[in-house]
């Protein structure tokens, strides 16, 4: 996001009609609005805050078809077919960002690199070997193997060729401008809030613009406008982010991932000055989960510098994601009787072919032209969904629901879950105000900023992330600005501000 200048839009402040409103402009959004427009529609993107500056524009930039360990879950839940078909999507999708960068003339830093998904403890190493084999039965040309670019031994690994890694922002930053030299409309700090379903679309923004469609793609990363539950099949959870720069000498030459150790997946992207940035993520929680994030940064880097001697940490960042509770993403209709709204989410992390994807997908959908083999496959109203994933959807809906009762019993119980005079700057805690639940911040000036401790989603109360300075659901990951900003849904609305004389 610093080296790229993405193209200043305005917000929408009069009525707009077009073919398709496509809600959200990171990769999914941006990837099927180009589709459209490619195949003749008229489109308008109508995007909360900047362009790619959500989840997108906090991505580490793998496009790879291997993706930890999927396989083997896959044949498990789905069967082989299954297997198959997602192996061709992401293989496709991998094509598809070449040729497109290609046709483009855009120099994205796409690097074709081998993937890898790897074990140190050897415990992992019979797991690795059946992941070689349902990969392999899925199309990929995977091998098992024991020696990598990584600077320290591995147990063994899951290795496929000719996978890529790329600067998502500079193919972005490509996509919106062809796609508005071709007509396309993009408006950002345009925050939708209201959707009409009928025929044609409605959609109303935060300002009281409205836009008028035949189709609507809702590609906001999590599913707002979700009257279909589709938020009680997808789970959340938030990485941490480290870089910094490394010799060339040094880099791994490839993209490694391995779940040991709360996950742990290591890149390198070029630098300017000719070193490599290494790029590590890993301790994946729960969003709001109460835990020091601090805490969790400082493991992150112990585990780095233990690993790659000499390293140095620059940058630092954190991305979320949200996963299907039957692995597969959820890319189609939003739900029955909307005929004409489309959704794509449930990434698990791969979002860069995913979005790519979903935006075949919903195109082909939309177009009515034939669809890719895989378009059941994605179907977020698949047959036996629900049914097959009963057990996880149940735990998921049991977390959230223990979460809304749970921190409001603590809350009540003493009145603080810390006190506001103990709060040192940059600080944030849960109190109860005049009975209500409230969120409280202390500024690095020491000044006390406070917000109602209850998420505009369905109620649950939020946390304090004390390394981002956000309050954060635990429930469905919505997330929020010390001053109650949203900063990601499926919430729509902001805190309301509280009075910080009544603390």
């Amino acid at each position: 996001m610093q080296s790229v200048d993405m193209p200043a839009c305005p917000s929408l402040t009069a009525p707009a009609e077009t073919d398709v409103v496509v809600v959200g402009a990171g990769i999914a959004g941006l990837s099927t609005a180009w589709e459209l427009s490619r195949a003749g529609l008229k489109v308008v993107v109508l995007e909360a805050g900047r362009i790619a500056a959500g989840v997108t524009g906090h991505t580490t930039g793998k496009v790879t078809a291997l993706h930890a360990s999927v396989y083997s879950r896959l044949r498990s839940r789905h069967g082989e077919g299954a297997a198959r078909l997602y192996a061709a999507s992401q293989s496709a999708a991998l094509k598809r960002i070449v040729e497109v960068a290609e046709e483009l003339a855009v120099d994205c830093e796409i690097e074709r690199r081998p993937a890898f998904t790897y074990g140190e403890d050897p415990s992992s190493v019979e797991a690795l070997h059946a992941e070689v084999t349902a990969a392999r039965d899925a199309g990929l040309d995977a091998a098992f193997v024991t020696d990598t670019g990584l600077p320290f031994p591995v147990a063994g690994a899951v290795r496929v060729e000719e996978q890529a890694q790329f600067h998502p922002l500079k193919y972005l930053r490509a996509l919106a401008d062809d796609l508005t030299a071709h007509g396309g409309r993009i408006y950002e700090n345009t925050r939708v809030t209201a959707l009409d379903a009928g025929e044609p679309c409605r959609l109303t923004t935060a300002s009281g613009a409205t836009a008028t469609a035949r189709h609507v793609v809702v590609a906001t990363h999590h599913p707002v406008f979700d009257h279909a539950l589709l938020s009680a099949r997808l789970t959340q959870h938030r990485d941490l982010v480290i870089a910094g720069p490394v010799p060339a000498d040094q880099d791994p030459q490839g993209m490694y991932i391995t779940s040991e150790s709360g996950k742990r997946s290591v890149r390198t992207a070029p630098a300017p000055d000719g070193t490599r940035l290494l790029i590590v993520t890993g301790e994946a929680f729960t969003p709001g989960d109460g835990e020091d994030t601090e805490v969790r940064y400082a493991r992150l880097r112990s585990w780095t510098e233990e690993r790659f001697p000499g390293f140095r940490t620059t940058h630092r960042w954190a991305a979320q994601d949200n996963s299907s509770t039957d692995t597969l993403p959820l890319i189609g209709r939003l739900r029955p009787g909307a005929e004409h709204v489309y959704t794509a989410t449930g990434f698990a992390g791969w979002g860069m072919t995913g979005g790519v994807v979903a935006g075949q997908l919903l195109t082909s959908l939309i177009t009515a032209t034939p669809h890719p083999a895989w378009a059941q496959l994605y179907d977020p109203h698949r047959p036996g969904a629900t049914l097959r994933t009963a057990p996880e959807i149940l735990k998921a809906q049991w977390d959230a629901g223990k979460h809304f009762v749970k921190d409001r019993l603590e809350t009540l119980g003493d009145g603080t879950n810390g006190p506001v005079a103990a709060l040192r700057p940059g600080e944030g805690t849960v109190v109860r105000a005049d009975g209500k639940p409230c969120a409280v911040h202390r500024d690095d000036q020491g000044a006390l900023h406070a917000v109602s401790a209850v998420c505009t989603h369905l109620g649950c109360l939020v946390a304090f992330n004390n390394a981002e300075r956000t309050w954060e659901c635990p429930c469905h990951g919505s997330r929020f600005a010390v001053d109650g900003e949203v900063l990601q849904g499926p919430a729509l609305h902001p805190l309301e501000q509280r009075d910080t004389s009544r603390l």
